[in-house]
């Protein structure tokens, strides 16, 4: 994590999840004033999720590229402040009627149509460092907007089903499709140039702050995303561009059918040769963007599932295995020492157990897992220094939903750890056991902070059309959520140096 191993804690908040007036959070003045309540709590950590461009599903872990950005999150506002945009060009646009709920489909069309009228008054005085920004983007920019350009082109259809010509990128469909989509290869580096310039002021403003910010890297790239269109040798595809295989995860206590996640895998063997370039540029960019970066799915890098391309679910799968400390000697000598969290959730082998030892990255420990019966590294009594503790992820439910859906056993068990008097008040206790552990990072989620129940939950793995919605009300970001985090952050010594005394 940090180059000085310190303890600390912070709050898991997607960006997507800040209240805002345009149907999603945004980097906006709710982003800044969030970090003014993590500092004045005491915080010294952001947690979000992966911020590029969401694909299916609205999932940032299916992104139609994992470098770019997603446009969804420019705020408006700040597009009117440098005059690209009037108040009056979105005041009317229904984004959605829950507030506590992002209406994809409105926020995809009311974006579309405030996006046209800024591309018009972009194209009448492009910004000079407009310029600057798109040469020094251009190793991954260049292919991201043609990519949308012509999917735009398309449809919205994926690039496998595109004209063989322009899906094997022969040289002259590449020129044709370039300068006749170059209106719209322009427009989506437009939304890129305004995401990252709004991004590095939210993110320059908040280390101002002393608060650092944790971001998600995925594992692996969506099949429909410009990473796969333009890098094909580093997959597993076959002369069609088809997955052969697809990552998941194999049938275990919480899905019989398994996960079937759908993306590609890695050709290693190619990545070896090719020194592992696309996967050191992933980093270099991920570490560009955030301060510290959580790699999802880390046993992946041991040993990772793979299952045969159009399978109805994971139950027929193989293990291969992975790259291990070569790619992870290969970022450092490439990148130097990393700041990353290590997401080793999940059944673990002594090949996983024995590379996250190696890699020297911290693990992560969520005490959700902790009561369901025995011992466990779950446990507080068994945390480590070096490593992350959770009362969940974003894969977890809420820590009422938990309390309401567990299992009596594990109520009880939880309870007579705790030391908790009765089910309701398991959520602070273990909110307090994490703080409280000898971890050296300790992470709650704001819906935890907040109180909420199963209809905050951020995602259900393998399940579609009812993730990634959560929004928070502008007032239950409130002084009980800060207080109670201030207090027992200075109880257990994890405050953030730079936090102004009240």
């Amino acid at each position: 994590m940090e180059k000085q191993r310190v303890r600390a804690s912070g709050v898991l908040m997607h960006i997507s999840s800040l209240p805002s007036e345009s149907g999603i959070g945004t980097l906006g003045k709710s982003a800044y004033a969030f970090v003014d309540f993590l500092k004045g709590a005491g915080q010294r950590y952001w947690q979000i999720l992966p911020v590029c461009p969401t694909g299916f599903g609205a999932s940032p872990y299916q992104s139609y590229s994992s470098f770019a950005g997603n446009p969804f999150f420019i705020d408006l506002e700040l597009l009117c402040r440098s005059g690209f945009l009037k108040k009056e060009d979105y005041e009317g646009i229904n984004w959605g009627e829950d507030a506590s709920q992002v209406d994809f489909e409105r926020v995809e069309e009311g974006r579309e149509k405030v996006f046209k009228k800024v591309f018009a008054n972009f194209k009448v005085r492009i910004p000079d460092d407009f310029y600057r920004f798109c040469e020094k983007s251009a190793v991954w920019l260049d292919d991201y907007a043609l990519f949308m350009a012509v999917k735009d082109a398309h449809g919205g259809a994926a690039f496998g089903e595109w004209e063989d010509s322009i899906r094997r990128r022969d040289k002259a469909a590449l020129a044709l499709w370039k300068e006749q989509e170059k209106d719209r290869i322009l427009y989506h580096k437009m939304l890129q140039y305004f995401f990252f310039k709004q991004w590095t002021a939210l993110k320059k403003y908040a280390g101002s702050k002393g608060i650092h910010i944790i971001g998600d890297l995925p594992i692996y790239v969506s099949a429909d995303s410009a990473d796969v269109w333009a890098n094909p040798k580093q997959f597993l595809l076959d002369s069609d561009f088809k997955p052969i295989e697809v990552a998941g995860c194999p049938p275990d206590a919480f899905s019989e059918e398994g996960q079937l996640w759908g993306n590609p895998v890695y050709n290693w063997k190619y990545m070896r040769r090719d020194k592992f370039k696309f996967w050191i540029r992933r980093l270099k960019m991920s570490l560009c963007t955030y301060d510290i970066v959580r790699i999802d799915h880390f046993r992946g890098f041991e040993a990772y599932y793979c299952i045969p391309y159009g399978a109805e679910n994971a139950k027929i799968g193989v293990w291969r295995k992975g790259p291990g400390m070569e790619l992870f000697n290969a970022f450092k000598k490439a990148l130097g020492d990393l700041p990353i969290i290590a997401e080793d959730l999940g059944f673990l082998t002594d090949g996983v157990k024995k590379l996250l030892s190696e890699s020297g990255f911290p693990g992560m420990k969520v005490l959700q897992f902790a009561f369901d019966g025995g011992e466990s590294d779950y446990m507080p009594h068994n945390h480590t220094k070096n490593s992350v503790v959770y009362t969940g992820t974003h894969d977890n439910d809420t820590l009422n939903g938990w309390i309401a859906s567990s299992s009596g056993e594990s109520i009880e068990r939880a309870m007579r750890y705790l030391a908790a008097a009765s089910p309701a008040a398991l959520r602070e206790k273990m909110m307090i056991a994490a703080l409280a552990s000898v971890a050296d990072t300790a992470i709650l989620t704001m819906q935890d902070l907040i109180g909420l129940s199963s209809e905050a939950r951020m995602n259900t793995p393998s399940t579609l059309g009812v993730n990634w919605k959560w929004r928070a009300l502008p007032e239950q970001i409130n002084s009980a959520a800060s207080g109670f985090l201030l207090y027992y952050t200075q109880l257990y010594h994890r405050m953030n140096p730079l936090r102004e005394e009240v």
